[in-house]
């Protein structure tokens, strides 16, 4: 019985030490992961990592609001497509990337949208377009609600807001939610894990390379992030019956497969936003910005010079 238990333990701890993965620290990610256009600000006591990029005679500047998991590196086919004429800021959001950890593992809507406005405050920016996928979306029409005057129109791509219920759901995501085991989920992450929840997000699987899983897997193991997203509990204020308040010129974009927060969500928007245009897009889930980067930035690019 002895020799038995042994066994078991050695090969749990075989299996622990295949799986786990140590932190990355913050300089490590900022060799591999900054470039000349990337800065750091102190904001509500973090140092958050950010971008400034584009045209700088854009007066109002494109802000970009990554969602749960991601990092500013998920608006990269964007920004390439858009900024010989725009101004863009992106930003790695608290509990992401290299910024790190929120405070107390805050991630209500209204925290984020607050934060932000202390972001812009703090970088001398006023008013600007604000383009949010998923979390991101969330906190750009929080945004929109609760500081009308800093957001001149809106971009919500697959955006959370109602009460859904998802077709399927990250592994990573599903884990950190499990009694007992969101422990481990801070620890183990290889990057399997990490391959398995783009597919989940996204249509075609084919354009999930190497490069892209390291990248998540990176950023997500920057120290202190994942014991936060474990910590963390997302929070569904009741503001979403005050969407339709909403003044701002608005576009919906959304991926026919998204399984995470279903196209019956764009809907839902598209039914109550008084202003609004929205696209359904075929070829792609819940990343349509990712996925299909190309088409979406043109789409965002055309709706947004309206007016300009």
């Amino acid at each position: 019985m002895k020799k038995i238990a042994f066994i078991l333990l050695a090969l749990l701890a075989g299996i622990y030490l295949t799986l786990y993965r140590s932190d990355l620290t913050v300089r490590e990610l900022v060799e591999r992961y900054t470039t000349p256009n990337s800065r750091r600000i102190k904001v509500d006591g973090l140092d958050v990592n950010y971008r400034m990029e584009g045209s700088p005679t854009d007066t109002v500047p494109l802000l970009l609001l990554h969602g749960t998991g991601a990092m500013l590196q998920t608006w990269d086919g964007w920004v390439g497509r858009l900024q010989e004429k725009r101004r863009i800021i992106r930003l790695d959001l608290p509990g992401y990337g290299i910024t790190g950890p929120a405070p107390g593992n805050q991630a209500s809507g209204t925290y984020y949208a607050d934060f932000i406005v202390h972001f812009l405050t703090k970088i001398g920016e006023k008013r600007c377009d604000v383009a949010g996928n998923s979390l991101g979306g969330n906190i750009a029409w929080h945004m929109a609600l609760l500081h009308p005057e800093h957001v001149r129109k809106l971009v919500l791509i697959d955006a959370a807001g109602y009460p859904f219920t998802s077709k399927s759901v990250p592994i990573g995501f599903k884990l950190a939610r499990v009694p007992g085991v969101a422990g481990l989920v801070a620890k183990l992450t290889p990057d399997a894990l990490f391959r398995s929840s783009l597919e989940n997000v996204y249509f075609n699987d084919s354009l999930i390379t190497d490069k892209l899983v390291q990248t998540y897997a990176d950023l997500n193991r920057r120290e202190g992030n994942r014991q936060n997203f474990v910590k963390r509990k997302p929070q569904l204020d009741s503001l979403w019956q005050k969407i339709g308040q909403i003044k701002q010129p608005t576009l919906i974009m959304w991926g026919l497969h998204d399984d995470l927060i279903p196209p019956a969500i764009a809907d839902r928007f598209h039914h109550d936003l008084p202003n609004d245009t929205l696209i359904v897009y075929p070829n792609a889930g819940h990343v349509p910005m990712e996925e299909i980067p190309a088409q979406t930035a043109k789409d965002a690019a055309a709706f947004l010079s309206k007016g300009r």
